[in-house]
């Protein structure tokens, strides 16, 4: 169980909408979001968020860790598709999108020396998600031979990387991301 999920309900709501806040203001400033400004946004006194993140890298952990779970969640649902390929190329859309939200919050969690398991098990998380799309994929012909699913993660992530600037930057990754895709499919 986490620390959030042993909270008292009205903590774990406020903890909840500090991470949500937080998420939000990711997505449209970055990773270096105001602190003042996400409580402003949770709907909470500072005093609040600083009692459940002591630290702005605590908050970004969450941040970062509850994003991962989402996507590694929905690619458990999309394991359930009639169309393997389709559920990869869906999933491969989350990842764009994940990491086009997350506006240097990878980086700003490496600069700031938290828990530096956090990298490695969400990595961890990500590709085993990922990798159960891609074999099903495979086996059904909807993707080359050989293609990897860290390759696949790599190359989302550097389109995310040269859109992020872009003032249609989640527009743009999803356009590169689709010429991309068609170079996976076997031809």
């Amino acid at each position: 169980m986490s620390p959030r999920q042993q909270l008292r309900a009205d903590a774990r709501r406020n903890a909840d909408r500090i991470v949500a806040a937080a998420g939000a203001l990711i997505a449209e400033r970055g990773a270096d979001a105001s602190l003042e400004e996400i409580a402003r946004r949770a709907g909470v006194g500072s005093a609040t968020l600083h009692r459940h993140f002591p630290a702005r890298q605590a908050l970004l952990e969450a941040v970062f860790k509850d994003r991962v779970e989402a996507l590694c969640a929905k690619a458990g649902d999309l394991l359930a598709a009639a169309d393997p390929g389709e559920a990869l190329l869906a999933w491969l859309r989350a990842v764009g999108a994940h990491a086009v939200a997350n506006r240097g919050l990878g980086a700003s969690l490496m600069r700031g020396g938290g828990d530096p398991a956090l990298g490695g098990t969400c990595h961890d998380l990500i590709t085993g998600a990922g990798e159960k799309l891609l074999v099903r994929a495979r086996a059904a012909g909807a993707v080359r031979p050989g293609i990897t699913i860290v390759q696949l993660l790599k190359l989302v992530s550097a389109i995310s990387l040269a859109t992020e600037h872009d003032p249609d930057g989640p527009a743009e990754a999803e356009r590169l991301l689709g010429i991309a895709i068609d170079g996976v499919r076997p031809r």
